[in-house]
């Protein structure tokens, strides 16, 4: 029976047993003492129902335990207590720091950890069976002083937890037993832990030959958190022993070239070539580096990923470490969408499906980074959420207790470097890197718990950094007590060595053979790469996107299928009550593909969708408000009026041959856009939309722009054909809603990167989107940068005619269609983009036409990359033309201008001047007085159109 079917009126406990039970009577306890001290729901529940059941051996129990203290049963509850405090305070005596401070341990007895603390002595302890106050007590613990000592023991070693922040309490009670029975996680076989000791010489032993090889190159080193590389290893095997399709990394640069090396088996002679080749200084081209050549500029080693498949008769495995810019944490939504893309199913129609059984996302963090990079914070909270839900994220602080030169107590506000995951319930293990046997039970831990629950897991790998923040660094100029430490203490294959030899696993012959071996296989590897003739061979870089035009791609979709999808739109299922005022809207779509009527903005973009899903290509959109639409354009899911129900059309319609995934996003950009540049990478058939609620809200997504989606090709060989949605245009909604910052994305703009348009129709739009999904599968796919509209979603001079999508395609420019005089009359040509645009035809409509006979618009519709053999073919009809003039609606130096006029100046005739109409250069995107917009803006119609 589920909880929810279980009536608790008539059976208020239930068939509760094990730890569940255990703690309802420990909590019981408490009450009967003070009920003040126990939570307020569970204090409601005993005033209900009373004491919950008890079996025959806890009754005696409990029933010798309140004989004995028959004169002061707070004796019982003070020892509860010591046990609630052991499992949520020991952790701060635990030998989680390799230089371990026996001051702090002292100091976290003040946390009421000893019988003291209770007024209890070790007498009151032993009179006490163990079974009162620890449910989960092994029959080898026969009372409370022995149950205080060994609950001691196991929260406060080099392994250490911190459960308390775990509301749900079947996991909170799940995770205690697990540690508390010390169950199968943490056995290992003598002949496991000479592998890992086999492992850890191969981790330090490659770091020590490259840093006596390459001296001074930067490697960012593993060293002091050398466990990580075995724990990594522990989390392919079980996910492959699984049957997991994907292993998702992500991590920064710390320890990198190791994982690259070990985890993803990148060869050796690969790494160790790169290094040999390394040049002690930047490559310029003028330095004759045929790498950097146009389209593909590389990147460093130790932001590189790699891919690695591990085969067996029935079943594979892809690892794969996502490539990573220096910018911390920014990889972290990306490797989600990555994993969510793997997990999803998205043949059939409808919602995809996910499985999170697929795949699995691991993330390495940085100690200083993880509480002190927001887009952490934000990543953690997509980990729930029904669209960025990935079925349990292991998360790995790489902690060597120091950022670049910042010591903790300048780096966060935090005890812990992991106490931002409290706030999203994530069960937390610190562990000492120093002890390799506890940090396999805590990944081992972390597997188990992601497994069952299938939620996210956080290790605290506590280490240290044996060299500076790169080996070009002397830390000891800034941290000189902690470098004489470290320079003091042995490494971590050093500690286990001597520890397995003690318990007689190992000898010192086999420690021995161990370190040697690996030396002399490198510097084997490393004289055949020194011996190469030459130059190292050159990587084959990506192929070029040098031309400017994508191939022609007929985007026309015939009548009858167009009125077949129209048709099936706006169906929806008997009893289904759509908000009235809508189902008017809606309804006036019926005669929209007729004679002499037109479709609007949001309409086109319906239809562009359900052609897409009828081809086959799947779709996912996300943003804050994206079903609806930001401006209650879209509403493309309905709500029943009167149940709430959802429904979208998109779903269901006959013709739909794949998913249509659309969700309202968290309230973040860099996490989401992130996310679904990710979900590009690994499903590159799919159309990915990302919306923005107004375009300037991008801007706090611009690491994800600048490092991922503008660069990515250029350094990694990454492609994406990402679609962003940036609502744009002036309507005197102030500095924040007007300017979704177009020159950002035009000066970022190079080598064909990326298609940045600012479109006027509904036919444009439409064609457009199926353009993009079209080249999705072919070697030009590039993301698309779309100013989207906000106030012409319902102006009339957007709608399109049926015929716009039947015959019609994507025009890169298209002229002003109310300005049809003689060519050899014009004289002055206006160049505009986007809302300005359609204004300039409004006054063009209200303007005598012999006002307007000299002069000529035209529509840019896609400014990078810029149409030129369009503009100059249009230009060369006007013989007597005498100047070109730039239209638009923002700031001098922001907008299109500074990208453009360039461009103009090379296609304007000879004699022919280039000049700007618009705002004057600002600090601010717009005003916020309205009053001030409308003359502004008037100001730039009128002059622009020579009106007085």
């Amino acid at each position: 029976m589920s909880k929810a079917e279980r009536d608790y009126s008539t059976e208020p406990w239930g068939d509760l047993s094990g730890p569940n039970l255990g703690y309802l009577q420990e909590q019981f306890d408490i009450y009967v003492s003070d009920p003040e001290l126990v939570d307020p729901d569970l204090r409601k529940q005993f005033d209900q129902w009373g004491a919950p059941p008890v079996d025959s051996v806890q009754e005696a129990n409990i029933t010798a335990a309140k004989g004995a203290f028959s004169f002061d049963p707070e004796k019982i509850v003070a020892a509860t207590k010591l046990v609630g405090n052991i499992r949520a305070y020991g952790h701060l005596s635990a030998q989680v720091y390799p230089f371990y401070d026996q001051k702090s341990r002292i100091k976290a007895e003040k946390h009421a950890l000893t019988p003291s603390d209770f007024g209890l002595s070790e007498q009151d302890l032993r009179a006490i069976p163990a079974k009162v106050i620890w449910s989960n007590a092994p029959e080898s613990i026969q009372d409370g002083f022995e149950a205080f000592t060994r609950l001691r023991e196991i929260y406060s070693k080099k392994l250490t937890f911190e459960f308390t922040h775990v509301h749900v309490e079947e996991e909170r009670q799940w995770l205690i037993q697990m540690v508390e029975t010390e169950a199968e996680y943490t056995v290992y076989s003598d002949d496991d832990k000479r592998s890992l000791l086999r492992r850890l010489f191969q981790v330090e032993g490659f770091e020590k030959f490259l840093h006596k090889t390459f001296v001074g190159q930067k490697r960012f080193s593993i060293e002091g958190i050398d466990a990580l590389v075995p724990m990594l290893d522990d989390l392919v095997k079980r996910g492959n022993d699984d049957d997991v399709e994907d292993i998702v990394l992500g991590m920064a640069h710390r320890g990198r070239l190791n994982v690259l090396a070990h985890v993803l088996g990148k060869p050796y002679e690969m790494i160790l070539a790169e290094f040999h080749h390394a040049p002690n200084k930047e490559l310029t081209p003028s330095e004759g580096s045929s790498t950097i050549s146009e389209g593909w500029t590389g990147d460093v080693k130790y932001h590189l990923g790699a891919n690695r498949e591990i085969k067996d008769e029935a079943h594979r495995t892809r690892v794969s470490l996502t490539n990573n810019p220096s910018h911390l944490e920014y990889v972290d939504p990306v490797v989600e969408g990555l994993t969510r893309a793997a997990q999803d199913d998205r043949s059939t129609a409808g919602y995809s499906k996910t499985d999170v059984k697929k795949a699995i996302a691991i993330l390495i963090h940085g100690d200083a980074a993880f509480p002190g990079e927001g887009i952490v914070a934000e990543t953690l909270n997509l980990s729930r959420l029904p669209a960025y839900q990935t079925g349990g994220t292991i998360h790995i602080i790489a902690n060597n207790l120091i950022g670049f030169t910042t010591e903790r107590r300048d780096a966060r506000s935090t005890k812990y470097a992991s106490d931002v995951a409290k706030g999203y319930e994530i069960p937390i293990v610190h562990v000492n890197a120093d002890d390799p046997d506890a940090c396999m039970a805590a990944v081992n831990l972390a597997y188990l718990y992601r497994q069952k629950f299938q939620k996210d897991f956080l290790i605290d790998l506590v280490g240290y950094r044996r060299f500076g923040h790169n080996e070009m660094d002397d830390p000891a100029a800034t941290q000189p007590k902690l470098y004489k430490l470290i320079n003091d203490h042995d490494t971590v294959a050093k500690l286990y060595s001597k520890k397995l030899h003690e318990e007689g696993i190992v000898s010192e012959d086999d420690v021995d053979k161990m370190e040697q071996e690996w030396q002399t296989k490198l510097q084997k590897l490393y004289d055949e790469v020194s011996q190469q003739e030459g130059e190292v061979e050159e990587k084959e870089a990506p192929k070029k996107l040098t031309e400017e035009r994508l191939p022609k791609i007929d985007t026309t979709v015939p009548a009858d299928v167009l009125q077949n999808l129209n048709s099936d739109l706006l169906k929806w299922p008997e009893g289904f009550n759509v908000y009235p005022k809508l189902e008017r809207i809606l309804k006036r779509r019926e005669t929209a593909l007729e004679d002499g009527q037109k479709l609007d903005w949001a309409h086109a973009e319906s239809l562009a969708f359900a052609s897409i899903l009828r081809d086959g290509c799947p779709i996912r959109m996300t943003g804050q408000d994206s079903q609806r639409g930001t401006f209650a354009h879209r509403h493309v899911v309905l709500h029943d009026s009167e149940t709430g129900e959802k429904f979208s059309p998109m779903h269901v319609f006959p013709e739909a041959k794949a998913t249509f995934d659309i969700y309202n996003s968290a309230l973040s950009e860099s996490a989401v856009l992130g996310f679904e540049y990710g979900y590009t990478i690994q499903a590159p058939e799919t159309l990915v939309i990302w919306e923005a609620q107004f375009g300037d809200f991008a801007n706090v997504a611009q690491v994800i722009f600048d490092q991922f989606l503008a660069a990515g090709r250029a350094k990694w060989g990454q492609k994406s054909g990402l679609v962003m949605l940036l609502p744009h245009g002036y309507e005197g909604q102030g500095p924040e809603h007007s300017s979704a910052r177009l020159e950002r994305y035009l000066q970022l703009s190079a080598e064909n990167n990326w298609t940045v348009a600012n479109v006027t129709t509904a036919a444009q739009y439409f064609h457009i989107l199926r353009r993009q999904a079209k080249i999705l599968p072919m070697e030009e796919v590039r993301p698309l940068i779309m100013m989207s509209p906000k106030s012409l979603l319902r102006n009339p001079r957007v709608a399109s005619p049926r015929e716009n999508f039947t015959d019609g395609r994507f025009f890169t420019v298209f002229p002003e269609p109310l300005l049809d005089g003689a060519p050899e009359k014009v004289t002055r040509v206006i160049m505009a983009s986007g809302k300005v645009a359609v204004d300039l035809s409004a006054r063009v409509e209200e303007t005598e036409a012999s006002a307007l006979e000299h002069i000529q618009i035209l529509r840019v519709e896609q400014l990078y990359p810029f149409p030129r053999e369009e503009v100059l073919e249009f230009l060369s009809s006007f013989e007597n033309l005498e100047e070109i003039v730039w239209v638009q609606e923002e700031p001098k130096n922001m907008g299109a201008w500074t990208f453009i006029e360039s461009k103009l100046r090379q296609v304007a005739p000879e004699n022919v001047n280039v000049s700007y109409v618009g705002r004057k250069e600002r600090s601010s995107t717009a005003t916020g007085e309205p009053d001030v917009h409308r003359r502004q803006q008037e100001y730039i119609i009128t002059t622009a159109l020579q009106i007085d």
